[in-house]
């Protein structure tokens, strides 16, 4: 009952454009903010960023570096409940298919970014950001973290992210292979690719081999896994994260 009397009196405060966000941040979480400056911010991208004070600016870049992180802490427990004997580098490929830029720019644009984020940047959206909505949903993510707490944010990213958006039937049907993804970028981008063992640990109990990826004779990522081909995936998919190769 405080809380709810604590709302009604902070609505009162509300001029109309923050009415109007309010309203749109209820319709996606699914309740009300409490701190509705937080959501603001959320939406400040760093191209109409707000200088405070000399040579500082705010925008949404330290919401959406917490934001990343927290989507993908609740992805990974998602993953790990849901597959209980699955090795951990189907865990770590099918979380990858999930929070990549692509995925979260399309989930973004469906809950309905684009109207509010055109709104608070007063129709200023620049057109040479691809992962503006992506970027944005992970801000508006990590705002839900320091609103409402870990877990009404894990509600939120399983019930009205995770459910509705990802088909994991689909994405383990057409499991990616980041070493031709790869490949397929060095030929476009005319760029001399190799994979290099570095190392075998060759105890009793497993192996564990270390592949390097290097790019024009520089190393560029470097993976591992119990096979030499397993390391070169993961040394791969570790390096189209780097480059932001989309699938």
């Amino acid at each position: 009952m405080k809380l709810l009397r604590l709302l009604r009196v902070q609505e009162l405060t509300y001029n109309q454009k923050e009415k109007r966000l309010a309203s749109a941040i209820k319709n996606i979480v699914g309740s009300k903010p409490l701190n509705l400056s937080l959501y603001t911010l959320a939406f400040r991208h760093v191209s109409v960023s707000k200088e405070i004070k000399s040579g500082v600016k705010i925008s949404n870049e330290r919401l959406e570096y917490l934001g990343d992180a927290v989507l993908g802490t609740v992805v990974a427990e998602y993953l790990f409940q849901k597959f209980p004997y699955r090795d951990e580098g189907f865990l770590t490929e099918t979380r990858s298919r999930i929070v990549n830029r692509e995925s979260l720019n399309q989930v973004g644009q469906k809950i309905g970014l684009p109207k509010i984020v055109e709104s608070e940047m007063d129709g200023r959206v620049p057109n040479s950001f691809k992962s503006l909505y992506g970027d944005t949903l992970e801000a508006l993510i990590g705002a839900i973290y320091l609103d409402r707490g870990y877990y009404f944010c894990k509600k939120f990213i399983n019930k009205r992210l995770i459910n509705p958006f990802f088909d994991l039937d689909n994405i383990i049907a057409t499991t990616t292979n980041f070493k031709s993804k790869i490949i397929e970028w060095s030929q476009k981008d005319n760029k001399e690719i190799d994979f290099e063992l570095k190392s075998l640990d060759n105890n009793q109990r497993f192996k564990e081999f270390t592949v390097c990826l290097n790019i024009d004779g520089s190393s560029f990522s470097e993976g591992k896994g119990p096979t030499k081909k397993k390391a070169e995936q993961e040394a791969a998919r570790i390096a189209c994260e780097k480059l932001q190769i989309t699938f």
